[in-house]
């Protein structure tokens, strides 16, 4: 028997693994799978039907599977199946006999491939995918489904998992984590936010997933402080906005006009950066077939593990990232958009390959005339750095300026040369669990320069929000209900005044307000887990965090997240051990893997993970695996 706790895509995803792979490896053996989950089987928490219909993905239906195909590198079989947009058309032909809401009819028809789905749609996308599983398991798999959540997992003969609706144990040969984000409770300086915020009635909103925080108490007209400029934040805009009964309408001379409802507050945003995230990318690539990865794979990888003593992550591995990222920049350039360059692209091809990293400068000045054809990484990822205003109605004027040229830049081909840099961060993040796995890293560059600066870089250039987002904060700018913060926001708890105050490097002056927000997922802690699960194995020693030694001070250094072995997810204990009976899965394990569905055709390393733990797991229960 194996019990999955979470049965959102991934622990769905698993299961399709543990299907396709059951002739080859199940022996003739019955496998009984418990899916335990408080939220409906497929979409999870984060794709249930039931959250707000305002609330979009971030990608478009042509970029969203589940399914393997012919690129994905695994032992088990490919069973190829719709994307989201093929099922979506499937749907609407009559040929999958899926059922969709009525609610998501008019949506489904209307449905193109360069549009941003609901979250809802994707929910029935996902519930079609779970029964589709469910139909084709073999005759030796049976899944059983307890909407309730875990709460207690104890070793014996058999994993014994207690539920919080039945007294007594699922008695398990193997269990799997799929939980998805971590939920975690406020870490010291949010605490102590919430504390000011009691004493002096105010109001404190700390991280959490904004489709599940309460915000009705922020009365109309309130004058909010919002730390944070990613997708939270834009979850948070439409439901005190449109989603307090505002409307949206389209103007004949472009872009959009505000209708307030007299519900909303006063939205202050401000972040590091200062700047959103930028708007999806609407185009697709013209030039040659980009080749990746071409300077950052298994060889460079290896090379740099050749090199003795530790590796920094900033100083050795960047330079590869970067230089990978501009290789597929400028093969699309080159091919794409070759009056805009004045060298043949073999030439160029040959003698970038030829170029260490920190001196490609010269020859990219040689080969391409226009400034702002050449790709520049620090002004991307800090465009407002070193930039000061006399006002903050001159920084909001600058910071619409800076909107509307990125999504004019995100929507014309012209520019498709981004597409290609953000088709080798895709590549990039396929790679770097590798990397971590040989524990080769710098501990404190790989807690603050890959899990923080480059992940923060990943999420800020190629997993922002659809552009119609980013036209919304601008009508809301244009109606008053929404001002800007500026880079480097800090916020402070003024006791004398009795209210939070933020200012930022951007413009001199401050901004009070009685409500703070903090629009941010929380990051991965073992520590601050709220799960009462992950609360009792961590506090027994059987959950291990994952954890770096830092060379100079001798300190262990914690990431927060749960410690797997990256070769097959088994999960780690306390002092490091392998459990030969625990998995896990999910982007805030060691493996740092991508979310449950990706692009089609493009190796994902999701699919390998779920192909190489349903492989254990089978291997386990038939008795092969000691």
């Amino acid at each position: 028997m194996l019990a999955v706790v979470g049965a959102g895509p991934r622990g769905v995803g698993v299961l399709e693994r543990l299907g396709a792979n059951a002739a080859e490896l199940l022996r003739g053996r019955r496998l009984v799978v418990h899916l335990v989950d408080p939220f409906p089987a497929g979409p999870g928490r984060v794709w249930r039907y039931e959250q707000s219909p305002l609330l979009r993905m971030n990608s478009m239906p042509e970029d969203v599977t589940v399914f393997t195909d012919d690129t994905v590198l695994i032992d088990g079989p490919i069973r190829p199946g719709p994307s989201l947009i093929e099922w979506a058309r499937q749907v609407r032909e009559g040929e999958l006999g899926a059922e969709v809401d009525d609610s998501l009819r008019a949506e489904l028809e209307a449905l193109q491939s360069d549009h941003f789905p609901t979250r809802r749609l994707q929910s029935a996308y996902l519930v079609w995918f779970h029964r589709k599983v469910l139909a084709e398991l073999p005759a030796g798999i049976e899944v059983v489904e307890h909407r309730t959540r875990a709460v207690r997992l104890e070793d014996g003969e058999r994993q014994s998992l207690w539920l919080e609706d039945r007294a007594e144990p699922l008695e398990a040969d193997a269990v799997l984590f799929t939980v998805g984000h971590l939920d975690a409770e406020p870490d010291d300086r949010e605490t102590e936010l919430a504390r000011f915020a009691a004493r002096h009635d105010l109001a404190y909103y700390p991280a959490g997933y904004t489709a599940d925080v309460d915000y009705s108490a922020i009365a109309p007209g309130e004058t909010v402080l919002v730390r944070g400029f990613g997708l939270a934040f834009v979850d948070l805009m439409l439901l005190l906005t449109e989603g307090r009964g505002g409307r949206f309408e389209e103007q004949a001379c472009g872009g959009l006009k505000y209708h307030p409802s007299g519900a909303e507050p006063l939205l202050h945003i401000g972040s590091r950066r200062g700047v959103p995230y930028h708007a999806k990318i609407g185009y697709r690539l013209s030039g040659k077939p980009l080749q990746l990865p071409r300077f950052f794979d298994a060889y460079a990888i290896e090379k740099l593990c050749a090199v003795p003593g530790r590796i920094d992550f900033r100083r050795d591995v960047w330079p590869l990232i970067a230089k990978e990222l501009a290789w597929a920049y400028y093969s699309e350039l080159f091919t794409a958009h070759p009056e805009r360059v004045r060298m043949d692209y073999a030439v160029f091809a040959d003698a970038f390959a030829d170029t260490p990293p920190g001196e490609l400068d010269a020859l990219v000045a040689r080969a391409v005339p226009a400034p702002d054809d050449r790709l520049d990484l620090d002004r991307l990822d800090r465009p407002m750095a070193g930039a000061e205003f006399g006002t903050a109605e001159e920084y909001g004027k600058e910071l619409r300026e800076y909107v509307e040229a990125d999504l004019n830049r995100r929507a014309d081909g012209e520019y498709s040369a981004d597409l290609g840099a953000f088709m080798a961060l895709l590549s990039v993040m396929g790679q770097l669990p590798a990397l971590v796995q040989t524990g080769r890293l710098d501990a404190a560059s790989q807690l603050s320069d890959l899990d923080g600066w480059f992940l923060g870089f990943f999420s800020y250039f190629a997993s922002g929000p659809p552009p119609r987002r980013l036209e919304e904060l601008l009508a809301l700018q244009e109606a008053g209900l929404v001002s800007f913060l500026g880079a480097e926001m800090r916020v402070s708890a003024d006791e004398e005044r009795r209210s939070f105050v933020a200012s930022g490097a951007s413009f001199p002056g401050e901004t009070e307000a009685r409500t703070l927000v903090e629009a941010r997922l929380p990051e991965p802690s073992i520590a601050r887990a709220s799960d009462v699960l992950l609360r009792q194995l961590r506090d027994s020693g059987a959950l291990g965090e994952e954890a770096v030694l830092d060379t100079v001070t001798g300190d262990r250094l914690l990431a927060g997240r749960i410690h797997t072995r990256v070769s097959d997810g088994r999960m780690l204990d306390g002092e490091g051990r392998p459990h030969p009976r625990r998995f896990a899965l999910g982007p805030h394990t060691s493996a740092r893997s991508a979310g449950a569905f990706t692009r089609p055709r493009t190796n994902a390393i999701s699919f390998r993970q779920n192909d190489i733990v349903a492989r254990e797991i089978l291997k386990l229960v038939s008795g092969e695996d000691g």
